[in-house]
């Protein structure tokens, strides 16, 4: 005890000493004069990786966080420090290069939160081979003024170099003897920090640092900088772990599947069973905009009769990550959820999946997909051979012209129309089939406005004057909006489909033929816009302020839960039978395989959903982000906290026990992509049956 009091002193009083020697021989100002690049340097990078956490995270627990900033700051210290080494103009170089990265880092992630609010990863780079298809949507929809903020660094970098060439600065201060030095106290400041920012995290920083899949936390507790190194290594890391990490997952996934229900039968059981299939893709269709009219004109009415006239299921959540639309794919065809790096179209296109076209061919079923875009968009080409279509009609098989292309490819309308003669033919040639056809038109950017016909997103009402007489005003509400011209642009997809079921049923398709149809994901657009769309202010063209008592509150909870996607099942003769129905409880794209799978007589063992019509209110939705929904909570694992859906206060250990469960689902989910599980396991069961003939 007497020696650490003594070791304590000695501390206390050698700190007093430095302390005393840095006022009085004026250290710090001394330093501040001989650093001003370097301190230039570090001063642009913090500020940029601080701005980009305050833009993307609206959140009291963000704005106060130490922890990233430190990170943040020893990662470029120590980056920087080895520009010592250079001689100055050298140096300059150097910094400016690590400015230039730092600034890339910072505003690649802010452009890409705006759009998936989330951080990007490296396995995203597979992806940019589509980004020219899709370039004026990220343009006009996603890259914003605040984007281009982050340049500031590298130019101020570069003026400050100017100034302190021009004053013969350089040659002032340097001391060619002193660079070594100069790095090693520089190497051990930032390493001292970093050592400071490691005692500080909790095992359930490490924990998650480790998983990745939960960003907005590591970027919270961990920074930018350090996140995207760790992500460099977690999307390497499949690679890796498909040839050392086997038996583990293997292991993990004989566990999770090893108390796996027997097939359970309901009401609804084979009750599809022989009916030819017909699922509409639907691109960016989205829940609540079916709530909503302008002036008496429904923005979905094909939907709308759709969901009045069959099996409706309004609690509908899509399960999507970097991978859009691919990602619904998979999920509604597999019961997989997307990979936690990359997408499984592109990078896992060569797994054995367990998929509905299977299925339904082991039935007897013709299989075929359908989607008036390059075959080569999203993999598709090698995905759907992999998911078991026996043919995919691709652009090569459609007349697309510039007349008939709206956005991406060719129109809705265009598109239905000249598939219908391919469907005919298909169904003349094979007693069952089963067709996937994917819409385009309805995608961001949604800036097409002349070529979706008329469809007013304004506010028409007819007042009385001051005479008695009645007048019509017209108040512009959503009219020049992103979100009022993504109205336009549904209701136009939504004619679309109309006119293909009258022309489907116009051809006799429909007589024995279920109809479904999901959307693939939300619409993608920021938060604000549905600000204006809920809090109109007509007289002065605006918004409401959030002091008004007519003001709704639009907070980030609504937002993420208004993302809710149509999920519907529909035939001719479906009205007024106990199909004809809503179904409020919370499902997710992967309880639709679980689902069809009952109602058409195929079970896949290793799906991650359910059958709603089994689990019923005892649901829950996993998202990729670690996020997940019940009947009655929300929870939002990035900022660790919940939103209760019944006003209810929500045990704790629910909540832990919910979070366990959605670890463990996504972890296997990813394991049986990337280490191709279902491959040995199909093979081993081959294996037994022949081993079982050969017995007989």
């Amino acid at each position: 005890m007497k020696n650490i009091k003594n070791k304590f002193l000695k501390l206390k009083n050698s700190s007093k000493k430095y302390l005393k020697k840095v006022k009085e021989e004026h250290l710090v100002r001394e330093y501040l004069k001989h650093n001003v690049l370097f301190i230039t340097f570090v001063l642009t990078c913090i500020i940029n990786s601080t701005i980009l956490r305050f833009f993307c995270m609206h959140t009291l627990e963000n704005y106060l966080a130490i922890k990233p900033i430190m990170a943040d700051l020893a990662v470029i210290i120590i980056a920087g420090s080895f520009g010592y080494l250079f001689k100055p103009k050298n140096r300059f170089t150097y910094l400016l290069i690590l400015d230039i990265f730092f600034t890339a880092i910072c505003m690649i992630n802010s452009i890409y939160y705006t759009f998936y609010t989330s951080f990007a990863s490296v396995s995203m780079l597979s992806l940019t081979q589509y980004i020219g298809e899709v370039g004026d949507a990220v343009v006009e929809n996603v890259v914003q003024l605040k984007d281009l903020l982050y340049i500031i660094g590298p130019v101020i970098l570069i003026f400050v170099h100017y100034k302190l060439k021009k004053i013969n600065y350089y040659k002032k201060v340097e001391i060619k003897s002193e660079r070594k030095k100069r790095t090693i106290k520089t190497l051990s400041v930032g390493g001292a920090l970093m050592i400071l920012f490691l005692v500080t995290l909790s095992s359930l920083d490490v924990t998650r640092f480790v998983k990745q899949w939960n960003r907005e936390y590591i970027v919270m507790r961990f920074g930018i900088y350090i996140y995207q190194a760790n992500d460099v290594v977690t999307s390497v890391q499949p690679k890796i772990n498909s040839l050392f990490g086997y038996d583990q997952a293997k292991k993990k996934f004989a566990d999770y599947f090893k108390n796996t229900d027997e097939v359970q039968t309901n009401e609804y059981t084979n009750i599809f069973e022989g009916k030819n299939v017909i699922v509409i893709h639907g691109e960016s269709m989205q829940t609540n905009a079916m709530d909503l009219e302008f002036n008496g004109q429904e923005v979905t009415p094909t939907l709308n009769k759709l969901a009045k006239e069959g099996m409706f299921f309004s609690n509908f959540y899509s399960q999507v990550s970097v991978g859009t639309s691919s990602d619904t794919e998979l999920t509604f065809t597999t019961s997989l959820m997307p990979t936690q790096s990359g997408t499984a179209f592109v990078s896992y296109y060569d797994r054995s999946y367990v998929s509905i076209p299977k299925l339904m061919r082991d039935k007897g079923y013709y299989t075929f997909s359908m989607h008036a875009n390059n075959a080569d968009f999203w993999n598709r080409r090698a995905m759907h051979e992999s998911l078991g279509y026996n043919k995919f009609y691709s652009k090569k098989d459609y007349n697309v012209t510039k007349e008939n292309t709206i956005g991406l490819g060719l129109s809705d309308k265009e598109f239905f129309s000249q598939s219908i003669p391919k469907i005919e033919k298909e169904a003349q040639k094979h007693d069952n089939w089963y067709s996937l056809l994917i819409m385009l038109t309805n995608h961001t950017p949604f800036s097409e406005v002349d070529k979706y016909g008329e469809f007013d997103v304004s506010l028409k009402e007819t007042v009385t004057k001051e005479d008695g007489s009645e007048e019509e005003v017209t108040y512009p509400y959503m009219e020049g909006t992103k979100l009022g011209n993504y109205f336009k642009s549904i209701h136009y997809a939504d004619g679309a489909l109309g006119e293909f079921i009258d022309a489907l049923d116009e051809k006799g398709l429909l007589d024995n033929t279920v109809l479904i149809l999901y959307g693939d994901h939300d619409a993608r657009l920021p938060k604000k816009e549905y600000n204006r769309l809920y809090n109109y202010n007509k007289e002065q063209d605006s918004t409401l302020d959030s002091g008004d008592p007519n003001y709704k509150e639009y907070d980030s909870y609504q937002y993420e839960l208004g993302r809710k996607v149509p999920f519907i099942i529909w035939s001719k003769d479906m009205a007024e039978t106990k199909l004809n129905q809503e179904v409020t409880n919370v499902m997710g794209m992967y309880d639709v395989m679980p689902t069809l799978g009952n109602m058409f007589g195929f079970y896949n063992k290793y799906q991650l959903g359910h059958d709603i019509f089994n689990i019923k209110d005892n649901n829950i939705v996993v998202f990729p982000n670690g996020n997940w929904v019940t009947n009655k909570v929300y929870y939002n694992s990035q900022k660790e906290a919940y939103l209760s859906l019944t006003g209810e206060a929500i045990n704790e250990e629910e909540i832990q026990k919910n979070n366990n469960y959605s670890s463990k689902l996504l972890d296997v989910s990813n394991d049986m992509i990337v280490f191709n599980l279902l491959k040995e396991d199909n093979d081993n069961e081959n294996k037994m049956l022949e081993y079982q003939e050969k017995g007989k």
